[in-house]
């Protein structure tokens, strides 16, 4: 056998082992969705769950376990949406930064939906208003991140200065929330901390996400090899004929719509998108065809395997979900580097 031939077995093996990867993925993600939805302050079995599935779909729900389950079923479809978002805006924003440490919220739409939301929380205005303001934060940020970097897009070292835009412009949102914090009633504080930790209770399932994620995962998944030489060096995808700027402008700001709407929904959740990817990467590689829906999967079962520890351990009080993922994302990124992972 010569040795492009050779070459030709390993790479289908690969290929084979990788796709063998994904469906026992996608497989541990439908079993999770049931198994976390039956698990809580009150168990109920795997029928019931079905049953509320079957309810939620036929909008008839009549037993007590079965409306349990509709419920919870609601709020498990919240988290995957959430931590499939930040996983893939996760994803993205490694690739345009060509930075390890990069995650959905190093460019500051964190921070913007933060001063938004914290700023409604203050001035006590109605709760209904607080999603709309985080969104709007974050996009008042991203539009001002952009209209100081545009320039940079295309450029060398043009991944450097959108770096450190992002910080400096996180650090002001910082500085703005701590000075709210310092001002706000105490009986608010509780509700501004939970908000800024990441909270999915009361958080509703999106349709209008769910299409939003479906779009961004298409798309970025055809643009797997255009992805994939821009994370490796500008100068060269642009060598290989990839539109290098029109590229990171629109990974720059579909990075930014999913964090910013996973933000304004569910709070400030950490560690999933800057540890999901490296996990994924450990198995499918640095390949984004398969790197960007394994990071997908990966984050939504995450974020709903956080949340249900999160609602559970402590049973009937709730923890911020973020201090979950933060408590299991820190040591596991750290195994990560220890296993000498990249």
């Amino acid at each position: 056998m010569t040795a492009s031939q050779l070459s030709t077995a390993s790479y289908a093996r690969q290929k084979k082992r990788k796709a063998g990867w994904l469906v026992i993925l996608l497989c541990g993600t439908v079993t999770g969705l049931f198994c976390c939805c039956a698990i809580g302050s009150v168990a109920i079995s795997i029928q019931s769950v079905w049953q509320g599935i079957v309810g939620l779909l036929t909008g008839q729900i009549a037993e007590t376990d079965s409306l349990i389950a509709a419920m919870r079923l609601e709020r498990i479809g919240a988290a995957f949406l959430t931590g499939a978002s930040l996983a893939l805006a996760g994803c993205l924003m490694q690739a345009l930064l060509r930075n390890p440490l990069a995650d959905p919220y190093i460019l500051g739409v964190s921070g913007g939906a933060s001063v938004g939301a914290i700023a409604v929380l203050f001035f006590s205005a109605a709760c209904l208003a607080i999603n709309m303001a985080a969104l709007i934060g974050a996009a008042a940020v991203t539009v001002c991140l952009y209209l100081l970097s545009r320039r940079s897009f295309g450029s060398l070292h043009g991944t450097t200065r959108i770096l450190l835009t992002g910080v400096m412009l996180a650090f002001g949102c910082g500085a703005l929330v701590t000075l709210m914090l310092t001002l706000a009633p105490a009986h608010d504080l509780r509700g501004m901390v939970f908000w800024l930790i990441g909270d999915l209770s009361g958080t509703p399932f999106s349709l209008a996400q769910l299409f939003l994620l479906a779009i961004v995962l298409c798309w970025s998944w055809h643009q797997g090899n255009a992805i994939n030489l821009l994370s490796r060096q500008s100068d060269m995808a642009a060598a290989l004929g990839v539109p290098v700027a029109p590229l990171q402008k629109t990974l720059f700001a579909l990075s930014a719509i999913l964090t910013a709407i996973a933000v304004a929904e569910a709070g400030c959740i950490s560690f999933v998108g800057m540890t999901v990817p490296h996990i994924c990467r450990r198995i499918w590689g640095a390949d984004h065809r398969w790197l960007i829906p394994a990071s997908t999967l990966t984050g939504g079962l995450f974020l709903i395997i956080a949340d249900t520890v999160a609602r559970s351990i402590v049973s009937p009080i709730q923890l911020p979900v973020g201090a979950v993922t933060a408590i299991i994302g820190a040591p596991v990124f750290l195994f990560q580097l220890r296993k000498g992972g990249h």
